[in-house]
C-alpha cells in the first residue's frame, strides 16, 4: 500500500509511520511526502530517506480548481493509494477528496467531536481542554471529509488530564499516545487493503 504523507512542521508521526514501516509492522510505504511549508523538517526527513517531496502552496496557484488539479495530479504520478495527514494544517482540498473516497486519513490530538474544528490545532486544542475542565482528552483517527475534523472516527484512545497541567505537558502525553495508535491503525487499514488486492 504506498502511502502519500500530509505534514506542515516536524512530523513526529511521520517518523513513527516509518519506524512501524522499518520494524516490518506495518505493510506499507511511503512514496510521496506533501507539503505547504518550505522550512517543514518532516519534509527534510523524508529527503534524507530517498522519499520524494511536493511543495504545494495555494498561493501558488490562480484559483483552487487548479490548486487541487496539481496535487491530484502528483498523488496519481507517484501512485498513492492512501492520503495519511499527519499535522497537516491545511484544508485538503474538496476535489481531491473526491479523487480519494474513503481513502484518507487525519489524526487529531482530542476527542472528537469535542474540540475539533478550524484553528483548533497543536497548544489550542490542549488548552481549550484544559479551560473547559475536562478530566479526559485523547486521540482520535478519522476520515477525512470536506469539513474539518468532521469524518467518521475510525479510532480514540483516552489520555487522562492531570492536576497540573499545562497545554505542554498535556499535549506531550497526547503526542506520545499519537505516535502508538497511528501506525497500529495505519496497520489494520493495509491489512484490510492488501486483503482486498
Amino acid at each position: 500500500m504506498n502511502l502519500a504523507v500530509f505534514l506542515s512542521g516536524r512530523g513526529s508521526n511521520f517518523e513513527a509511520i516509518l519506524e512501524a514501516i522499518d520494524k516490518g509492522t506495518l505493510a506499507a510505504s511511503v512514496c510521496l511526502v506533501v507539503t505547504h511549508n518550505p522550512s517543514a523538517l518532516g519534509a527534510r526527513t523524508a529527503l534524507s530517506r530517498g522519499i520524494p517531496v511536493v511543495l504545494l502552496q495555494r498561493e501558488s496557484f490562480p484559483d483552487g480548481g487548479s490548486f487541487a488539479t496539481a496535487m491530484i495530479a502528483a498523488l496519481q504520478r507517484h501512485s498513492v493509494d492512501w492520503i495519511v495527514l499527519a499535522g497537516y494544517m491545511k484544508m485538503v482540498p474538496p476535489a481531491v477528496v473526491k479523487a480519494f473516497p474513503g481513502q484518507i486519513v487525519n489524526i487529531h490530538p482530542a476527542l472528537l467531536p469535542k474540540f475539533g474544528g478550524k484553528g483548533m490545532f497543536g497548544h489550542h486544542v490542549h488548552q481549550a481542554v484544559l479551560d473547559a475542565g475536562e478530566t479526559v482528552t485523547g486521540v482520535t483517527i478519522h476520515f477525512v471529509d470536506e469539513i474539518y475534523d468532521h469524518g467518521l472516527v475510525i479510532a480514540q484512545e483516552t489520555v487522562p488530564v492531570l492536576p497540573g497541567d499545562t497545554a505542554a505537558t498535556l499535549g506531550a502525553r497526547v503526542l506520545e499516545m499519537e505516535h502508538l495508535i497511528y501506525p497500529r491503525i495505519l496497520a489494520k487499514i493495509a491489512g484490510e487493503y492488501h486483503s482486498r488486492q
